[in-house]
C-alpha cells in the first residue's frame, strides 16, 4: 500500500523525464542537495544537441568520452544538401518492388531517410568494421558549423567520405572508430519504431566501447542483450593465449521491450514430435509441462483440488493456472495424468502449433552456437565465386535475428535496415525468409561505392547488388518449383506447397546519393548572386536531372515512402507520375497548360506537384491553385 504524496507534482522532475525521452544521450548521474546520487541531465551535452556549433563543457561526470566526440555529435545534427537519384538500369522490378538499395555514404543516407522513415523501421542489423587494425573505417569531415557544412556538402566531391585504414599505430585508434560510429547510431535510433530493435555485430576489440556508446544513445534501460555467438566450429585465432571462437551481437531497443520470442530449434521440435495426438494432428506433436509449482507466493486462489479421470488431486504448493483455465484445459484435452511411485501429478500439454497452425516460439538464448563463418563464405562463393568478401555473415544468422523481431512474416510495415550492407547478407536473408513464410518484410540496405578488388566489378556496391540479384533469382526459381502441382501418382511424396500464391518480392530499387537537383545558385543568399548569374537562375533545376530525379527529391522532402509503386502515364503529351495510386501526382515537363492541370486535378490526388518553370504561361501558374480549389480542394498542392 502506497502513501499519499501530500504535495503538488514535481514539475521539474517531469520536465527532466520529458527531456530524457527526447534526448536519452544527455542522461547522467549527479548528486542532489542531500548528497544522494540521482538521475540528471548533462546540460553541456543538451546544449550541444540544441546548438549548431561546438559547445565546450569541462565538468567531469560519469560518461564515455573521447577526442572528437563533440564534433561527432555536431556531424549527426548538421544538414546536407543531397538527394537520391533513381537508377532503373541497375534495379530489379523498379516500379513494383518495396525493397531499396541505396548507394553512397551511409551517414548521408541516414540523414536523407530521417523524414520518410522516422519511427518506421522495425529492425536494424549492421556488421560494421570491427576496428581490428586491419580493416577500414569511414573518414568523415567534421563540420565547424552548419552553414559551412551545408555549403561544402552541396558541392560535388569526387572522393566524398571514403574508407581509410585505421591501424593500431594510430594514436586515435579507438577515437576514430567511435567518431565514425557515434553519429550513425544516433541517426539510426531516430528511425526505429517504438517496438524496434537494433543488432550490432562486433568482436572483443570494441565491444566494451560499443555497449557504452549505445547505452548513451539508446538509454541503459533499453539494453536488451549482448549475445555471444560462436562463429567457428574449430580452433580460432589465438588471442592472449585463448583460441577465439566467438563474437558478440549487441542488442538495444527503441523503448523497453516486454518480451522477445524466437523460433524453436531443431532439437526442440524433435522433442515435440515424440508425442502425437490423433485428435489434434494439425497442431503437431506436444510436450508436457508441470501444472503445479513448488513455490508459494500467497495466492490462495491457485490452491484448490482438481477432479480429473476419477482422481482428486491437490498441488504440493499451488497450481500455475486458475481454476477457470484448468476447466478449459480439461475440456480441450490439454492435461495429462502421470503416476510415479504412487504419486499423481498433473501436467499440461504444450502443442507445437496453435489452433491457427502458427508455430510456437520461445525466449531466445543469449548464446548462439553457430551458424559458423564458413557457412557465410560458402554462400557468397556459391553465388559470386571466391575471394570477394572476408568473413561474410551467414544468411541463417540474420534470418534468426529477423525471425525474433517479428510475430509473423506478414506483419504490416516490417522494414529492416542495414547501413553497412557489405556482401548483402541482410537482403539475402530477408528475401529467403519471406519466401519461406510468405512474409512481406522490406529491406533498405546502404553500401558505399568504394573501389572493388575484383576486375569484373568497379565498386563494392556493384558486388553487393549482383549478389542480391542472383540470390533473388534463385529464391524465386525455388519458390516457383514448389508451386508446380504434382501428378496424381506423386501426391503422397510431394512436398507441401507454399501457403501463398503470390510470388515473393525479390526486386530492389537502386537509389544513388548525389548532390541536390537544385543548381548551386539556389542556395546562395541574395547578396551573393552576381548579375551575370541572374539569367541562368530562371530555371533552378540542374540541366542533367530527369523528371524521375525530381520525383525522388519530392518524395524525400515530403516524407513519402520511397518504396511506393510508381506508374508513368502520358496525358496530353506530358509525362505524369502517379505514386501509390493517386497518393502523389507529379509532372515536371515543360509547357504545362490549364487543360493538363484540369486533367490531373480530376484524378483528385492527395498531393500534386509541378515544376516552377514548366508552365506555358505566367497566368497558368497563378490559375493552378484556383483550378485545384474547384475540382480537388483537398489536394496538397506544391511547386518545385
Amino acid at each position: 500500500m502506497s502513501d499519499f504524496k501530500m504535495h503538488s507534482p514535481d514539475l521539474s522532475r517531469q520536465n527532466v523525464e520529458k527531456l530524457l525521452a527526447l534526448f536519452p544521450n544527455v542522461a547522467t548521474e549527479t548528486r542532489d542537495e542531500t548528497g544522494a546520487v540521482v538521475r540528471g541531465i548533462d546540460f553541456d551535452r543538451l546544449r550541444q544537441e540544441l546548438s549548431n556549433r561546438i559547445v565546450e563543457g569541462p565538468d567531469e561526470r560519469y560518461r564515455l568520452d573521447w577526442p572528437g566526440k563533440r564534433e561527432a555529435m555536431l556531424l549527426a545534427n548538421a544538414p546536407i544538401a543531397k538527394t537520391l537519384r533513381p537508377c532503373r538500369e541497375e534495379s530489379v522490378d523498379f516500379d513494383t518492388t518495396r525493397n531499396l538499395f541505396i548507394e553512397g555514404d551511409n551517414l548521408e543516407a541516414l540523414k536523407l531517410l530521417q523524414e520518410t522513415y522516422l519511427g518506421k523501421v522495425k529492425l536494424i542489423y549492421i556488421d560494421p568494421p570491427y576496428n581490428t587494425g586491419n580493416d577500414f573505417i569511414y573518414e568523415d569531415d567534421f563540420a565547424e558549423d552548419t552553414e559551412s557544412y551545408l555549403q561544402r556538402s552541396n558541392q560535388k566531391d569526387e572522393q566524398g567520405n571514403r574508407l581509410v585504414a585505421n591501424t593500431e599505430s594510430n594514436g586515435r585508434f579507438h577515437s576514430d572508430w567511435l567518431n565514425m560510429m557515434y553519429p550513425r547510431l544516433k541517426l539510426a535510433r531516430n528511425l526505429l519504431k517504438d517496438d524496434g530493435v537494433i543488432f550490432v555485430s562486433i568482436d572483443g576489440v570494441e565491444s566494451d566501447n560499443l555497449r557504452l556508446m549505445m547505452s548513451e544513445i539508446f538509454g541503459t534501460e533499453n539494453f536488451v542483450e549482448e549475445i555471444v555467438w560462436r562463429n567457428k566450429n574449430n580452433s580460432g585465432a589465438l588471442t592472449k593465449g585463448f583460441s577465439n571462437v566467438h563474437e558478440y551481437i549487441v542488442c538495444f531497443s527503441r523503448k523497453p521491450l516486454e518480451t522477445i520470442l524466437a523460433p524453436l530449434g531443431e532439437d526442440a521440435i524433435k522433442d515435440y514430435d515424440k508425442n502425437r495426438d490423433d485428435k489434434y494432428e494439425r497442431r503437431g506433436g506436444f510436450v508436457t509441462q508441470p501444472l503445479a509449482t513448488g513455490s508459494k507466493d500467497s495466492r490462495p486462489n491457485l490452491r484448490y483440488p482438481i477432479e480429473f479421470k476419477g482422481h482428486t488431486i491437490w498441488p504440493e504448493k499451488q497450481w500455475l493456472w486458475s481454476k477457470e483455465r484448468v476447466e478449459a484445459a480439461i475440456k480441450n484435452d490439454e492435461l495429462v495424468l502421470n503416476q510415479n511411485d504412487g504419486r499423481l501429478a498433473l501436467r499440461s500439454k504444450q502443442y507445437l502449433k496453435d489452433e491457427n497452425g502458427v508455430m510456437r516460439k520461445t525466449k531466445p538464448l543469449s548464446w548462439l552456437n553457430g551458424p559458423y563463418n564458413q557457412e557465410g563464405s560458402k554462400e557468397v562463393q556459391s553465388i559470386l565465386g571466391s575471394g570477394i568478401f572476408d568473413f561474410p555473415k551467414p544468411v541463417n544468422l540474420v534470418k534468426y535475428l529477423l525471425s525474433i523481431s517479428t510475430n509473423e512474416g506478414n506483419e504490416n510495415s516490417f522494414v529492416a535496415l542495414d547501413f553497412f550492407a557489405g556482401s548483402g547478407t541482410t537482403a539475402h536473408a530477408l528475401l529467403k525468409l519471406n519466401a519461406e513464410d510468405s512474409g512481406s518484410r522490406q529491406f533498405i540496405v546502404v553500401q558505399l561505392p568504394d573501389a572493388s578488388s575484383r576486375q569484373d566489378y568497379n565498386t563494392i556496391a556493384d558486388v553487393t547488388k549482383e549478389r542480391i540479384r542472383r540470390a533473388g533469382k534463385k529464391i524465386l526459381e525455388e519458390w516457383e518449383a514448389k508451386q508446380t502441382k504434382p501428378s496424381q501418382g506423386d501426391l503422397l511424396e510431394a512436398a507441401e506447397p507454399t501457403t501463398s500464391s503470390t510470388p515473393p518480392d525479390v526486386g530492389f530499387r537502386v537509389l544513388k546519393i548525389d548532390s541536390s537537383n537544385f543548381d548551386e545558385s539556389f542556395y546562395k543568399k541574395p547578396d551573393q548572386v552576381l548579375q551575370t548569374e541572374l539569367l541562368g537562375m530562371v530555371d533552378n533545376i540542374k540541366p542533367d536531372r530527369s523528371g524521375e530525379d525530381l520525383l525522388f527529391q519530392v518524395l524525400l522532402d515530403w516524407g513519402v515512402d520511397l518504396s511506393y509503386p510508381i506508374v508513368r502515364e502520358t496525358i496530353l503529351g506530358k509525362t505524369v507520375y502517379f505514386v501509390n495510386g493517386t497518393g502523389l501526382v507529379a509532372c515536371f515537363d515543360h509547357g504545362v497548360n490549364e487543360e493538363l492541370i484540369r486533367a490531373i486535378a480530376a484524378r483528385k490526388p492527395m498531393r500534386a506537384v509541378f515544376r516552377d518553370g514548366s508552365y506555358d504561361r505566367d497566368d497558368t501558374k497563378i490559375n493552378t491553385a484556383q483550378i485545384f480549389a474547384q475540382i480537388s480542394p483537398s489536394t496538397d498542392l506544391r511547386t518545385l
